[in-house]
């Protein structure tokens, strides 16, 4: 596996994941029908942000989107979200993904990652974040409507870098 910058090209592989992990509506908090092309500007990020994907071969495995957090004086802290390929679940794409996301953030300079919605019933994901070193520092009860399970917490993650 090997993990680069995203290029438009890649994109019509991510999108059919992307696509199906969104309308899922068990981990996003995005509109769970988002069109492709909403789906694309929010993903496929312009500078200072990056997007970059983990691919096996020509096969994008999985996508991780870094940006700043907040703007002016908060933007020294950074934000990601990460989408794998069910198809690629269970093989350490997520984990090669953060960390490969943590140094780029350290590498561009940023203090710290702050992730603003983790699904609390989403475990593998909040147990991937915590073994990476991130802390749940707060939780917004009942901030996340669950299609299966109701209204569930939404967990705020941070890690200094």
């Amino acid at each position: 596996m090997r993990i680069r910058e995203a290029t438009s090209e890649d994109w019509a592989q991510i999108w059919p994941f992307l696509r199906d992990i969104v309308r899922a509506g068990d981990t996003y908090t995005w509109d769970r029908d988002v069109t492709e092309g909403r789906a694309r500007e929010l993903w496929m990020s312009t500078p200072p942000a990056r997007t970059v994907v983990a691919v096996d071969g020509d096969t994008v495995l999985g996508t991780a989107k870094l940006a700043r957090n907040h703007m002016g004086p908060g933007s020294h802290i950074a934000n990601a979200s990460f989408m794998v390929s069910p198809d690629h679940g269970g093989r350490g794409v997520g984990r090669a993904l953060g960390g490969y996301v943590l140094d780029l953030a350290r590498a561009d300079g940023y203090r710290a990652m702050q992730f603003n919605a983790v699904v609390e019933t989403n475990t593998r994901a909040v147990a991937l974040w915590q073994s990476l070193g991130f802390e749940i520092i707060a939780t917004l009860p009942e901030g996340f409507e669950h299609p299966a399970k109701g209204f569930v917490g939404l967990h705020i993650m941070y890690r200094k870098l």
